[in-house]
């Protein structure tokens, strides 16, 4: 077995901007890797470039890769996902798969805003990744899928669709199955009634009717001055918790681009097998009622042939399908990971 990988810097174009991330290619020497066409001055160049990361890893020697593009969160998410990639981007490096993962919009090495986008927009820098780790050298075109967590879920399943070329299978981690909306507010009640075990003066019912009002004010198109009003009026702030957190002008903007985006309207049209992971404690997930619509949506008259639904649930894993509160990921989750990509990957199976 090789030693650790080694990492290598990318960057790579998608419309207007450029993203920057980590690239493993298991058995590809450590130089910097650019687009082909791209120089290192339009690598380096600080507006509208996406950077990334390449690591060699250990594929018998001639022996091309199936890839994974890994999308990160919602937020001003990174390469990493802050800690949550580098342990499982090591696995599947084990396993012999390259492996992309790129910085959002406007973070770390890339250009652009990701408050400014749309989820269309980030669905098209998703593709402009796959279309990349496609192009490497000792990749397997026909055999790289997307991995994507929590918001990267929708991201991925809105790039299935999308891509003129779409990937060979798509991995949803901690994905609602709901709309952002929806899942804005179950989280937020979950939050409020695990506060109000210490406050019992904490109102649910006035905040989430107060949370339900800036929905309806977000989908009239209402300005960020107008939100803020109904907030401060309502004098609940603090009981909104994460949600109004940092909101801003721009990130208001942001939550209403995005609110009512329903998965669903992407599940019926996938073309690849689709594994959809959950953690059964996962306090920000309606686990059960997402399961039931991609389930649901599954069923459906029309759905391709190659578009099979997996579902797995870990008992008392979180949002990062970890345990033991918080810090190891659940037994059986990284290798599941590995196991269903095997089953699901054209031509040869993973070394």
């Amino acid at each position: 077995m090789p030693g650790d990988p080694v990492p290598r810097e990318v960057a790579f174009p998608s419309g207007p901007v450029r993203l920057a991330g980590s690239l493993t290619v298991p058995g590809v020497a450590g130089a910097d890797v650019f687009l082909r066409g791209a120089t290192a001055a339009d690598a380096a160049t600080a507006d509208g470039t996406t950077a990334g990361l390449i690591t060699a890893g250990a594929s018998p020697a001639g022996c091309a890769s199936a890839g994974v593009v890994m999308v990160g969160g919602s937020g001003p998410s990174d390469r990493h996902n802050d800690t949550y990639f580098p342990p499982i981007r090591r696995h599947l490096v084990d396993a012999g798969l390259a492996v992309l993962s790129y910085d959002k919009r406007g973070v770390g090495g890339s250009s652009g805003e990701w408050r400014d986008a749309t989820l269309d927009d980030l669905a098209a820098d998703a593709v402009a990744a796959l279309d990349f780790l496609r192009a490497q050298p000792g990749v397997r075109p026909e055999a790289v899928g997307l991995f994507g967590h929590s918001e990267g879920g929708w991201v991925v399943l809105r790039a299935a669709t999308t891509a003129r070329d779409g990937p060979s299978w798509v991995i949803t981690n901690s994905c609602p199955g709901v709309t952002p909306a929806a899942q804005e507010r179950h989280a937020l009640s979950r939050a409020l009634r695990e506060r109000r075990r210490a406050r019992p003066d904490v109102d649910i019912d006035g905040s989430l009717a107060l949370f339900d009002r800036l929905v309806e004010v977000g989908r009239r198109d209402a300005d960020f001055a107008e939100a803020a009003r109904l907030v401060e009026s309502a004098g609940r702030a603090a009981w909104l918790g994460d949600y109004w957190a940092g909101v801003d002008e721009r990130l208001w903007e942001f939550l209403k681009r995005k609110q009512d985006h329903d998965p669903l309207s992407d599940t019926p049209r996938l073309r690849c097998p689709h594994l959809a992971v959950f953690g059964g404690a996962d306090p920000l997930v309606p686990v059960a009622e997402s399961i039931h619509r991609f389930a649901t949506a599954a069923c459906g008259p029309g759905r391709h042939p190659r578009a099979t639904l997996t579902t797995e649930v870990f008992p008392d894993a979180d949002h990062r399908i970890h345990t033991a509160i918080g810090t190891r990921p659940a037994p059986g989750h990284l290798t599941g990971l590995t196991r269903w990509i095997g089953g699901h990957t054209v031509g040869r199976p993973l070394p």
